[in-house]
């Protein structure tokens, strides 16, 4: 129970580093991600939080103002 509990804290003291992270190196880690799974037509998009309506959103960046989106093929 103590090692659940210390990992669980453990990720949520983590979780905001994520958010302030540079959105191109972010862009790039989730993009390498992708592409281990064998997908190969896709884009993805910095936009500012909220704008990517149509798109599944796949990280958040600069403090959590903007969003990185994913949309299937070209």
């Amino acid at each position: 129970m103590k090692k659940l509990l210390i990992g669980l804290a453990c990720t949520v003291l983590a979780a905001p580093a994520f958010a302030k992270m540079d959105c191109e190196a972010l862009k790039t880690e989730i993009a390498g991600k992708i592409e281990s799974k064998g997908v190969k037509e896709y884009t993805l998009e910095i936009v500012t939080k909220g704008e990517g309506k149509d798109a599944k959103v796949v990280g958040s960046c600069d403090g959590g103002t903007k969003e990185i989106v994913y949309r299937r093929g070209k």
